[in-house]
C-alpha cells in the first residue's frame, strides 16, 4: 500500500498537510472519504448510455466553488471512511450492476488509496476508468495516471484570474488547469467509441456557461478551438448552473443563466468549431438532477 502523505502534494494547493494527522486544505485525512457510489444517468451520453456510469463520489474537494451543487460533500465533507478493500470491492459491485464505466469524483485529494483500490480490483475490472475532475490538477498527477485513466472528464471553468479567485479560492486555475488539460489530451488521444457510441479512450472537456460570465466563457471556448489539438477531445457546454451553497452572495450568481446567454455561447462554439460533443438543455437547471447524498452504495 502507498503510504500516506506527510506534507501533502496531491493538488496545486501543496498544503503540506501531515495527513496521517490532521485533514488537508482538501478536507481529507488518512483514510478516503466515499459520500455515494450508485449508476449515474445524468452525465454525458457517451457515459451514461442505457445503464448509467458507476459513479464515485468522494468527499472534500481541492476547490472552494461558492456554487458547489454537490457542497454537501465539497464543502462540508460529508461521506463515510472507508478502507482500500471496500473501495476496490464498491468498483466490482458497480461493475457487476452493469456501469458502463467506474466514474471516479472529485478525486485527487485521495489519489494514492484510489490507485491501490484499483490495483487491487484490476485482474477483475474490465469497464474504463473515467476521471471526473474540476480540472485544477498538477502535471504530476495526470502523468500518474497514465495507463490508469480511460477517459478524461475534466472542467475548465474559467480564464480570469479574477473569476477564479472569487468564485473558486484558486487565482491560479487557467495558469494550472490549462497545463492539465493539454497533458490530458496528449495522453488520452483522440475520443475512442465502441459499437454502442459509449466513450472507451479520450478526454471531455466541460465548460459551466455562468450569468454575466459570457467574456470568460468566450476566453475558455477560444483556448479550447485555438490551443487543443483539432479532433482530439470532445466538448460538454453545459447549461445547468443553479444558485447553490453561497452562490447568491455574489450578486451575478444569484440567477440561473438566460435563454439569451446559453445560446450565445452556444452559437460562438459552433463558429468556433466545438461541434464535437454535447450542448447541454436549458431544463437541465434544475435541483432534481443533483445526486442525494445518503451514502448509498457505500456500506
Amino acid at each position: 500500500m502507498r503510504p500516506v502523505p506527510t506534507a501533502c502534494a496531491l493538488c496545486p494547493r501543496r498544503c503540506k498537510a501531515d495527513r496521517t494527522r490532521e485533514r488537508g486544505f482538501c478536507g481529507g485525512g488518512a483514510q478516503v472519504r466515499v459520500a455515494r457510489a450508485a449508476l449515474h444517468l445524468w452525465e454525458e451520453p457517451c457515459l451514461s448510455g442505457t445503464r448509467g456510469s458507476g459513479t464515485v463520489f468522494f468527499s472534500g474537494c481541492t476547490l472552494r466553488c461558492c456554487y458547489c451543487q454537490n457542497w454537501r460533500i465539497s464543502a462540508e465533507n460529508f461521506g463515510r471512511d472507508v478502507s482500500v478493500p471496500h473501495l476496490a470491492d464498491i468498483f466490482l459491485r458497480l461493475q457487476a450492476q452493469s456501469a458502463h464505466n467506474i466514474n471516479l469524483v472529485t478525486p485527487t485529494q485521495y489519489l494514492p488509496w484510489i490507485l491501490d483500490a484499483l490495483e487491487l480490483a484490476k485482474p477483475r475490472l474490465t469497464v474504463p476508468i473515467v476521471y471526473n475532475t474540476g480540472g485544477y490538477e498538477t502535471l504530476e498527477t495526470v502523468r500518474r495516471l497514465d495507463g490508469v485513466v480511460d477517459v478524461w472528464l475534466t472542467d475548465l471553468k474559467y480564464v480570469s484570474g479574477e473569476l477564479s479567485a472569487r468564485y473558486s479560492g484558486a487565482p491560479d486555475y487557467f495558469a494550472v488547469a490549462s497545463q492539465a488539460v493539454r497533458a490530458m489530451c496528449e495522453q488520452a488521444g483522440p475520443p475512442r467509441f465502441d459499437e454502442n457510441g459509449l466513450l472507451q479512450k479520450g478526454v471531455i472537456v466541460r465548460h459551466l456557461a455562468l450569468p454575466g460570465g459570457m467574456d470568460d466563457t468566450r476566453a475558455v471556448l477560444e483556448f479550447l478551438a485555438e490551443k487543443l489539438p483539432k479532433g482530439g477531445f470532445l466538448t460538454s457546454l453545459m447549461s445547468q448552473y443553479t444558485p447553490f451553497y453561497r452562490a447568491k452572495e455574489h450578486k451575478a450568481l444569484s440567477r440561473r443563466i438566460s435563454t439569451y446567454e446559453y445560446r450565445r455561447a452556444v452559437d460562438l462554439a459552433v463558429e468556433l468549431g466545438l461541434t464535437d460533443g454535447y450542448m447541454q438543455q436549458r431544463s437541465s437547471a434544475k435541483e432534481e438532477y443533483t445526486p442525494p447524498f445518503d451514502l448509498e452504495g457505500v456500506l
